[in-house]
């Protein structure tokens, strides 16, 4: 490929036939600046400037543009490059006025729900304003895979055969990446990915509807790939060698502040946001309890076990707002990850992440006799029905989340120790069944 200019063009061949009598076709020759723009030289001798694209539907497009000899190379460059800008917003030269559809890409749906969203003027399922966290979701999967797979396609040109095949690309990585520099994290595909992307993108439609912003919803009816539900938690031996692992990381000088988040939220069962996320001024020694003015079911009391309020008020007391700071900036410790990451390679455990913990949690609070309904409230599970908005902070609750805490603890911290005693003072019963719901 060469840049097309006179001389260039003057200097290309006419076809010829073949010496089996195959019927000669036309050759191209395309610009190397300006992808897309070339020149046509037809048996006759013709030379045409021509563009080749895709129209916003996928198909492939070409079409002469003028010919050469009463257009010059730029004049046709300027007309190239007016029309392949055309097809980067989702238009197609080749439709008359008459047939052109109008109306607004994808990306321009994505762009305009994300600037509504954020001045508080679309709200969510809680009728209320969406959250931030939520948007930051939002915004990475629109910029992630959204964008790239269907960002320039007009919304009224969608099928849904176009949604479930970008569902299917992001499913099979097309839209993954590694990870860039130090900060950050990669960019994954597979099937849950590409669900929750689909969701997202389905609600950022069904928005633009109901505000007039667009007349359908063209993922209305998208069948999106059913994820696999992660049950994944530690046994009481993967628990003991986890300790183990932390211990040994502790002599090594791993992050102190991450070993600390990390046993935290074993401890508690909180979800990985929640347990870095907590303030000082939220815990309530009194009573045991971290109050939340916001989390994923909305603000929350949520008890913790003495194990976890002691690891708390031992963290250094420093004048960050937070138990586990960053190591610098005003914000909270976030590379527990990768913390987590290495622990696990010590301690030989495969498929761990945060989440685990909190399964880790429910399950040992499980076999200790707890019901489902005093399990939900330790975790801060949305009330479900209208028993259950009646769980509050009482004896039988702090007992539970003494119970779990403790027994997390002396399985991290084996061999085994004697019972931590209870809020009253009295040793911690024996396993058995639950009587505090």
């Amino acid at each position: 490929m060469e840049k097309l200019t006179k001389r260039f063009i003057d200097a290309l061949e006419v076809p010829k036939p073949s010496k089996v009598g195959v019927k000669v076709r036309e050759s191209f020759a395309w610009d190397r600046e300006l992808r897309g723009f070339g020149v046509q030289v037809m048996p006759s001798g013709l030379k045409s400037f021509v563009i080749q694209y895709r129209s916003p539907e996928g198909r492939p497009r070409r079409t002469v543009i003028g010919r050469y000899g009463l257009m010059t190379v730029e004049e046709a460059r300027r007309i190239a490059h007016e029309k392949l800008v055309a097809v980067s917003k989702g238009l197609d030269p080749l439709d008359s006025p008459d047939s052109k559809v109008k109306g607004i890409t994808v990306a321009e749906v994505c762009d305009w729900y994300l600037a509504e969203a954020e001045a508080g003027r679309i709200l969510g399922r809680s009728r209320r304003p969406i959250k931030a966290s939520t948007l930051a979701m939002d915004k990475s999967r629109i910029e992630v895979h959204i964008k790239p797979l269907l960002g320039r396609r007009l919304i009224a040109t969608l099928k849904l055969g176009d949604i479930e095949g970008a569902q299917a690309d992001i499913a099979a990585g097309k839209t993954s990446k590694p990870r860039a520099g130090s900060r950050g994290g990669a960019t994954t595909g597979g099937e849950g990915v590409a669900a929750r992307t689909m969701s997202t993108l389905h609600a950022i439609f069904e928005h633009a509807v109901r505000l007039g912003k667009i007349d359908a919803n063209p993922a209305r009816g998208v069948r999106r790939l059913a994820g696999k539900a992660r049950e994944r938690r530690l046994s009481r031996s993967e628990i003991a060698r986890f300790g183990r692992a932390m211990r040994f990381a502790a002599e090594a000088g791993e992050h102190p502040t991450g070993l600390a988040a990390i046993r935290f939220l074993l401890l508690t069962g909180f979800r990985r946001m929640e347990g870095l996320g907590v303030k000082r001024l939220w815990l309530n020694t009194d009573e045991g309890s971290v109050r939340f003015p916001d989390t994923k079911s909305g603000a929350q009391t949520r008890v913790i076990g003495r194990a976890a309020m002691d690891l708390l008020l031992g963290q250094p007391n420093t004048a960050s707002p937070y138990f586990f700071p960053a190591d610098w900036g005003e914000g909270h410790f976030i590379g527990v990850v990768r913390v987590l990451d290495r622990l696990c390679a010590s301690a030989k455990l495969d498929d761990v992440t945060p989440h685990t913990l909190r399964h880790t949690f429910a399950s040992v609070a499980a076999d200790l006799g707890f019901s489902e309904l005093t399990i939900a409230a330790l975790l801060g599970h949305a009330a479900r029905g209208v028993t259950q908005r009646y769980i509050h902070i009482d004896e039988a609750l702090r007992l539970a989340a003494d119970r779990v805490a403790d027994e997390i603890d002396s399985i991290l911290d084996q061999p085994e120790r004697a019972g931590r005693p209870s809020r009253s003072g009295h040793p911690a019963e024996p396993v058995g069944a639950d009587r505090g719901s």
